[in-house]
């Protein structure tokens, strides 16, 4: 864990700190000044390059190699999209729902990941949502649910709804147990711990940039396993997904044998400047560090809560980053915790609280005292 004086000095580098308490990670991350300095170089180079083009693709190939490091992936298994959704909808066009036609994933899934495996229903996908018992899907429901008819079993880490995170070595073993693949979405978890694909063993893995990678939104990344790669040819491509992008072979189609081959038009070159500073700046704190803050004070907060009687949507042995609180009124304490400059968020009836590595044990006491004063608007244990 870093010490408080270099948590300190971090905290120097995201400029709304100063004037805010900042619990909104879990939406998006606080801009530092990596990055607005990489807006910046972004605009010289446009400015001033005789060759703009040829310094962006280098940029946008850096980054492809740097977060494939970052997941410990080769960069080859890794495309760089415009969003989550852009990640996963070419793979779903890529499978075939003839042999193997179930998806089976849980209640707690980003909408993203069920709207788009909905949409495969016309072309033979049957999709089945497990129910959540007590804010969680254990293991076991996935095992009654998984049988040789599942095609693919989408996965979040870290729900969105409620900071449950899913076992996802025991999904994934069963899921592999039945021939299934496994698609993690890693969105809310990415950027809080260290990431290996490899040791998770999933199949595919998105994420996006801004919310724990402290980066810009409309950029995202897609890791699929090599072996897999050159199997799946989505109907949804571009001339950035051929094998020679610059062939300008129009009346040709040769898709990449590499995860590029899964990436849709030209990249958002300013996005990609933006995301890797930001990548840069994160895994320049080590990875092992961020976690040991962000589960530190997520279980300080939570404890917090309890001991005032709020009723929790996440469980009690979280290592966080996100805590959800139930209300009465959600909105009304977004709102009034706002108006003390403490920001957050609301899904439903549950208060989002979302700790990163530049927050502190003072934060995590002022949101306390905060809820103290409003205990009227929350849902009692």
């Amino acid at each position: 864990m870093l010490p408080e004086p270099e948590i300190q000095k971090f905290r120097t580098r995201f400029p709304i700190l100063q004037q805010r308490i900042y619990l909104y990670n879990c939406s998006q991350g606080a801009l530092s000044d990596a990055v607005d300095g990489a807006i910046r170089e972004y605009a010289a180079s446009w400015r001033t390059s005789a060759a703009p083009w040829d310094e962006w693709v280098g940029v946008y190939e850096a980054l492809r190699s740097e977060f494939a490091r970052f997941i410990h992936a080769s960069p080859e298994e890794v495309a760089i999209v415009f969003s989550a959704s852009a990640g996963i909808n070419p793979i779903a066009s890529a499978l075939s729902f003839t042999q193997r036609n179930r998806v089976v994933m849980s209640e707690y899934e980003f909408p993203t990941m069920g709207h788009i495996w909905l949409a495969q229903q016309p072309r033979g996908a049957q999709v089945q949502f497990l129910n959540g018992i007590g804010n969680a899907v254990p293991a076991e429901c996935y095992r009654a649910a998984i049988d040789e008819r599942t095609a693919i079993v989408p996965l979040t880490q870290v729900s969105f709804l409620n900071g449950f995170r899913s076992d996802v070595a025991a999904v994934t073993r069963i899921a592999h147990d039945h021939g299934a693949l496994v698609f993690l979405d890693a969105y809310q978890d990415c950027g809080t711990r260290p990431v290996d694909v490899k040791a998770l063993d999933v199949d595919f893995f998105v994420t996006g940039a801004l919310k724990y990678l402290l980066g810009p939104p409309g950029i995202a990344f897609l890791y699929v396993r090599r072996e897999l790669i050159e199997s799946l040819t989505p109907t949804m491509t571009s001339w950035m997904s051929q094998r020679d992008v610059f062939a300008f072979r129009t009346t040709h189609l040769d898709p990449s044998p590499h995860a590029r081959r899964f990436e849709c038009g030209t990249p958002a070159i300013p996005n990609i400047y933006l995301a890797r500073a930001a990548l840069q700046l994160l895994a320049g704190v080590g990875m092992e560090n961020v976690a040991a803050q962000i589960e530190q004070l997520s279980r300080a907060f939570l404890a917090g809560a309890t001991a005032l009687g709020i009723a929790a949507k996440t469980s009690a042995d979280t290592v966080g980053p996100l805590i959800v609180l139930r209300s009465t009124d959600s909105a009304a304490v977004v709102a009034k915790l706002a108006a003390r400059s403490i920001l957050t968020s609301a899904r439903l009836d549950g208060v989002r609280f979302a700790f990163h590595v530049y927050n502190t044990m003072d934060d995590v006491d002022t949101a306390l005292g905060a809820l103290k004063d409003n205990l009227e608007l929350m849902v009692r244990a």
